[in-house]
């Protein structure tokens, strides 16, 4: 399979990116080949629009030892990894930046100074992480959720879970978006905890507490994703079979699935975390640059919704 036809839906999300204007990225802490190089490739592709924070020697330094042009680049100095992580933040509630996105700094640098109450991100929706896989053969890209920041996330956030990856399906243009929520079986068992909540989930998007999709759940894996194994276990709706968000139980569970999904079935995970007041960018050292350019252009297209939105409600 050619690269070209193993991404199709990644350039397709790229593609539709580049249509509006970059979003201003404050980059914390890029302070290596992989963050930086990242940052230079998606601002030369205009999908995002770079404000380097870190300090500035070893940023110049790591561009001068791997050829890398910042030249065009605002350059934020800060100390040490901490520093940057408070700055970036700083900038996005100042409003000189639309988006963030993690450079070489740990996780927990990062999203420590997200979700501080005082001088954080937070919004009244809890924080959860969305990948947006590409797999290839499979026609659709997945949404996967939540598999890197809820560890063991309870009914409640499960709702801000499931409500922050059927509006981030929106923004990436899926014309319908069909939930399933995973368990290992697809009845409801009172003796597994998950079916019970995949039971009450549905019933909540019947009410309209949750919004924007058709939701099934409990399915097993198999019969969200296989339509021969949905209509072996005669599961007869539109979701069976035919999923493109997928609701895991646990963090655990997402992970499994996410990285079982690219080191055996040749996949890309691009993903970003929602619910803060921007769309944050948490890429990985292992992820491939396609997979970190889809994770820039999925950003932007959520800045950009949030920046039609702030228009129209003045307007």
């Amino acid at each position: 399979m050619s690269e070209s036809v193993r991404h199709e839906k990644y350039h397709r999300l790229i593609e539709m990116a580049q249509r509006q204007p970059p979003p201003l990225t404050a980059v914390a802490h890029p302070c290596d080949q992989t963050s930086l190089e990242g940052a230079v490739d998606a601002a030369r592709l205009r999908l995002i629009d770079p404000i380097l924070v870190g300090p500035a020697a070893r940023i110049r330094q790591v561009a001068a030892d791997f050829k890398l042009d910042i030249a065009a680049l605002p350059i934020v100095d800060t100390e040490h990894s901490h520093a940057s992580a408070d700055r970036a933040v700083a900038l996005v509630r100042e409003g000189k930046a639309e988006a963030l996105m993690k450079g070489s700094l740990h996780t927990d640098e990062l999203m420590g100074a997200v979700v501080r109450t005082d001088t954080g991100l937070r919004t009244a929706r809890r924080l959860s992480h969305c990948f947006v896989i590409d797999v290839p053969g499979h026609a659709d890209p997945l949404i996967v959720t939540d598999a890197a920041v809820n560890i063991a996330p309870s009914f409640a956030d499960k709702v801000d879970i499931l409500q922050n990856a059927i509006d981030f399906a929106h923004v990436l243009g899926f014309e319908e978006v069909r939930v399933a929520i995973l368990s290992a079986v697809e009845t409801v068992n009172p003796k597994i905890p998950t079916t019970i909540e995949a039971g009450a989930l549905c019933k909540m998007a019947e009410r309209g507490q949750i919004t924007g999709a058709i939701l099934d759940g409990p399915l097993a894996l198999d019969n969200a994703i296989s339509p021969e194994a949905a209509a072996i276990k005669h599961l007869n709706s539109p979701v069976a079979g035919h999923a493109n968000v997928i609701l895991v139980p646990d963090l655990e569970a997402g992970n499994m699935l996410a990285k079982s999904l690219t080191f055996l079935a040749n996949a890309d995970a691009a993903g970003i975390v929602l619910g803060a007041r921007v769309p944050i960018i948490l890429t990985s050292r292992a992820d491939s640059v396609m997979a970190r350019l889809a994770s820039c252009a999925a950003a932007a297209l959520v800045a950009h919704s949030r920046r039609a939105s702030a228009a129209k409600a003045v307007a």
